[in-house]
């Protein structure tokens, strides 16, 4: 389970909305927001009835069960956990270098003097995230995915002499692994295992998706250019501002990797408004073997995650219900 949760209250937020904004802007109410499984997000609302948002790294605020490959303090691995204050600035910084729209940071915080724990007090982008936007009001969201196409070409242009997590790159670090799709094999297989064990249906057919997984990445030939990639830009992690601007959110895995891993994601998330999303010349084999691997991957993550004591635990169980029947379409009917 992890450390005991901690209920934070406006008492333990205060001296930190005042070195954020100052003593004027008197703290009224704290209230933590869904969805986080790595950090904790808070919305805090003043006097006046403006807001901000909070972000605390503390272990008592992350749901994932520990296991023998995390290293949080350790970045060489370009999958391992992507939560810590080093990660956002590292991000934070990059992004705004390019131009591309994140909430403005008030303070970024680690002496550990306002709170026990890394923390960061972010603008508050008002409204739904894109996911809602999209489900209510498809066709006023054109113009903000295109713009969002455009943040994401930027993004495919901007190089990194080596693949990894941002912060790691800009420390001249080097990641473990002979390549992009090297990594992406060995998490595929650890993937395919833990599934596996998991849920007799993959238990079943592992042995055949072990030889369509290892066929996929054979096909893929090698490459020594790597964009930059927010590495799980799914509509939940794009706020929209009251002009239209796309904001990504939840930023600290931002690394230089392989554009189709990013695209991998954004064609299973996005789904019918992904045509909106793709520029196009990306390389089709190495997108059936990352899009296969990424299926893996959310039936091992979500399944994982319940070990803990993740609140929302139907929508979990329906990510990983509903990737397991993907993986699985990448069988004949005569392997199933």
């Amino acid at each position: 389970m992890g450390e005991a949760r901690r209920v934070v209250t406006r008492d333990h937020l205060e001296g930190v909305a005042r070195a954020a904004l100052g003593a004027e802007h008197r703290l009224t109410g704290v209230s933590r927001l869904r969805g986080g499984s790595k950090k904790g997000v808070y919305r805090l609302t003043f006097a006046d009835d403006s807001t901000t948002i909070v972000y605390i790294w503390d272990d008592a605020e992350n749901y994932w069960p520990a296991t023998r490959a995390d290293d949080a303090g350790h970045h060489a691995d370009p999958f391992s956990h992507a939560s810590g204050i080093d990660l956002f600035q590292a991000a934070n910084r990059r992004l705004a270098a390019l131009g591309i729209r994140t909430p403005r940071v008030h303070l970024a915080d680690r002496s550990r003097s306002h709170y026990p724990a890394d923390i960061a007090v972010v603008e508050d982008v008002p409204g739904e995230n894109l996911e809602a936007l999209l489900r209510r009001e498809p066709h006023r969201m054109e113009a903000t995915l295109a713009r969002l196409a455009e943040a994401l070409d930027v993004m495919r242009r901007h190089t990194g002499p080596g693949f990894g997590k941002v912060a790691l790159i800009d420390d001249s670090g080097i990641s473990r692994g002979r390549s992009c799709e090297r990594v992406v094999l060995d998490r595929a297989l650890d993937d395919l295992a833990e599934a596996a064990f998991r849920d007799a249906r993959i238990g079943r057919v592992r042995d055949r998706l072990e030889e369509v997984v290892r066929g996929l990445a054979a096909a893929v030939r090698p490459r020594s250019e790597y964009g930059l990639i927010h590495g799980e830009l799914g509509p939940d992690h794009v706020l929209v501002d009251r002009r239209g601007q796309p904001v990504l959110i939840d930023i600290e895995g931002l690394m230089f990797f392989d554009v189709e891993w990013e695209h991998a994601f954004l064609r299973i998330r996005f789904g019918e408004h992904y045509r909106l999303l793709n520029s196009g010349g990306l390389d089709e084999q190495r997108l059936a073997f990352y899009t296969l691997a990424m299926r893996l991957s959310l039936v091992s993550g979500p399944l994982r995650l319940l070990d803990g004591d993740f609140p929302d635990r139907d929508a979990m169980r329906g990510i990983a219900e509903y990737n397991l029947r993907q993986a699985l379409g990448f069988l004949s009917s005569d392997d199933r």
